[in-house]
């Protein structure tokens, strides 16, 4: 059975979600046999010794969390080298200095001008993470957008918001895309994130559930 690494560090803002993401995370496993969790926030477990066990790596963390420099490279290099990477909502909001994670990931979180009821469209209705999902479907969220996205030619955006459904005079001007879940290869590995998750309720939720569930699986296949 695969193993994935759940690092839920919070250096500022901790999302309130984080506790049932490890339930939910960890039954999920189990259910489905595709994977073990192992949870933990403790800086010491991330070292290249320990993370050499796991085939994939999810990132529940906020703010600067003070990686040494040894450990940002360990990151890179266990994705480049073949190793899947999930980062969920807050894990936009996060290690802002360290621009190659920026760079791996897809962007960095720039606000969230609407926590509202939205409408939202799947763009690829073929991905593990959103074939249950119909074309468009409402969803309450804290909405983030993105700065320094890497754009679409260089990933895979999964599901977008649909911009008539929210006020987009507040909107900050510069912002032209509007990703909330998108996945792509980085070196030898897969990346996926997704915007959503910031409710614990949403955690509960079948087809969040399910979203998570095809990012974990299609990041962990090997092909």
């Amino acid at each position: 059975m695969r193993k994935l690494f759940v690092f839920t560090f919070s250096a500022d803002y901790r999302h309130s979600y984080i506790v049932t993401a490890i339930e939910v995370l960890t039954r999920l496993g189990e259910k489905t046999r595709l994977f073990d969790v192992y949870a933990t926030e403790e800086m010491a477990d991330f070292n290249r010794n320990f993370l050499r066990n796991f085939d994939g790596v999810m990132f529940l963390i906020s703010g600067d969390v003070p990686f040494s420099d040894e450990q940002k490279e360990l990151l890179i290099d266990f994705v480049t080298s073949g190793g899947g990477f999930v980062g969920v909502h807050n894990a936009a909001a996060a290690l802002y200095s360290f621009a190659r994670y920026g760079e791996m990931l897809g962007g960095y979180f720039h606000s969230h001008p609407w926590v509202q009821e939205a409408l939202f469209i799947v763009e690829d209705q073929n991905h593990p993470s959103t074939r249950h999902l119909p074309r468009r479907f409402k969803a309450f969220e804290e909405i983030y957008l993105f700065k320094n996205w890497i754009g679409r030619n260089r990933t895979k955006v999964l599901i977008s918001l649909d911009i008539s459904s929210v006020d987009l005079s507040k909107a900050p001007k510069e912002i032209q895309d509007y990703p909330i879940a998108w996945c792509h290869r980085y070196g030898g590995g897969k990346v996926f994130y997704t915007a959503f998750g910031h409710l614990s309720s949403r955690w509960r939720e079948e087809w969040f559930q399910k979203h998570v569930l095809g990012g974990i699986q299609w990041v962990l296949e090997k092909e």
